[in-house]
């Protein structure tokens, strides 16, 4: 191949080493510096390599030392304020330790789930932090891409992976249990699904929390509150939040599967001149800013995003490091933050029974 011919496209190896007449790993101990190439030979392959403007990888160097220094992010919305919030964390964590983020949205769809387990879109990373909705956990566990991986989220368990999680069970009995210390007695469920089968790990231990805290009050549970949403949305809330009331309107408080549905629920109750919480308490889950700013503000459980992120990126850390144990499964922090949609602001930490 002369100069003249060379192609448009960025110049390879390849083509250095073509036009030299040498293999191509001769070019590559001229790019990488090794000491064992003859010096004519070396201003020979340096020229040419300057004359068809090759330009070695970054990516590539980085490889072959180990490390790119990159971690893949990959979540189900960043426009959400609890996953938006989330990622911000994960970027300042990752930046504390060195690291560079590349942020991949999932929109919960499994085949884009499906894409990030086998590598793709999200290529030459060092590791990988995903927060899966949609994608069998079985799936997880049979996946071919080496990549360390943690997960973030109720769901993968069994998938063989490290896991941050969270106890969603716990944080539906803590919220069933501040409405019902409050006196309440017919207290919704606002998030649920149309079929036991159709829930999630994450709406099934939320669920599991609220009967808990039920079956502890003896207050008899009523499948009837069990408000089914299409997702957890504010226009969500409100539209579940009004079919309630119009199904069951002696309701005195609702504990909404998170914030943007308790949001929606506040709209649509204070449209129909339901005062909070006088008449209907409610409190959420997540404790993103918003729930800070709106009027009423919200009471809710708030999720330690913090801890989390450092959570997941001290595990990831662990397997670049070298470890090859079995798979860990740690658990962020939750408390429950009161303020004026169910009473008296303030916060109760988490507690067990």
């Amino acid at each position: 191949m002369t100069i003249s011919e060379r192609p448009r496209r960025a110049t390879t190896l390849r083509d250095v080493a073509e036009a030299a007449g040498v293999s191509i790993k001769t070019v590559s101990n001229v790019v990488n510096d090794h000491p064992h190439v003859r010096p004519e030979l070396r201003r020979r392959v340096q020229d040419l390599i300057t004359e068809l403007d090759y330009r070695p990888s970054a990516s590539g160097r980085q490889l072959r030392q180990g490390r790119t220094g990159a971690v893949a992010v990959a979540l189900p919305n960043v426009t959400s304020p609890f996953y938006g919030e989330l990622t911000s964390t994960l970027v300042r964590s990752a930046r504390a330790r060195g690291l560079t983020v590349l942020v991949e949205q999932t929109d919960g769809e499994v085949d884009r789930e499906r894409e990030v387990s086998r590598g793709f879109p999200v290529r030459s990373v060092d590791g990988m932090i995903f927060a899966p909705l949609s994608i069998p956990t079985g799936e997880l566990a049979s996946r071919r891409d080496t990549t360390p991986a943690v997960l973030l989220g109720e769901n993968g368990e069994g998938a063989g992976l490290d896991r941050v999680t969270l106890d969603s069970v716990a944080v539906g009995d803590l919220a069933t249990r501040h409405l019902i210390d409050l006196g309440r007695r017919r207290i919704a469920f606002l998030g649920d699904k149309t079929a036991p089968a159709d829930r999630s790990p994450v709406v099934e231990q939320r669920v599991a929390g609220y009967r808990k805290a039920l079956r502890r009050a003896r207050i008899r549970f009523d499948p009837a509150l069990l408000q089914v949403t299409p997702e957890w949305e504010r226009g969500h809330g409100d539209d579940g939040l009004r079919a309630l009331l119009a199904r069951c309107p002696d309701v005195d408080a609702v504990f909404a599967a998170n914030d943007l549905l308790a949001l929606g629920a506040l709209h649509a109750l204070r449209r129909l001149g339901r005062r909070v919480p006088e008449d209907v308490a409610v409190v959420g889950v997540d404790d993103v800013e918003e729930a800070r700013f709106c009027a009423p503000t919200l009471s809710t459980v708030g999720l330690d995003r913090g801890a989390m992120a450092e959570l997941a990126f001290d595990l990831l850390g662990d397997r670049l490091a070298g470890y090859d144990g079995p798979p860990r499964l740690v658990t962020a922090a939750h408390a429950l933050v009161v303020r004026e949609s169910t009473g008296p602001a303030g916060t109760v930490p988490t507690s067990s029974d």
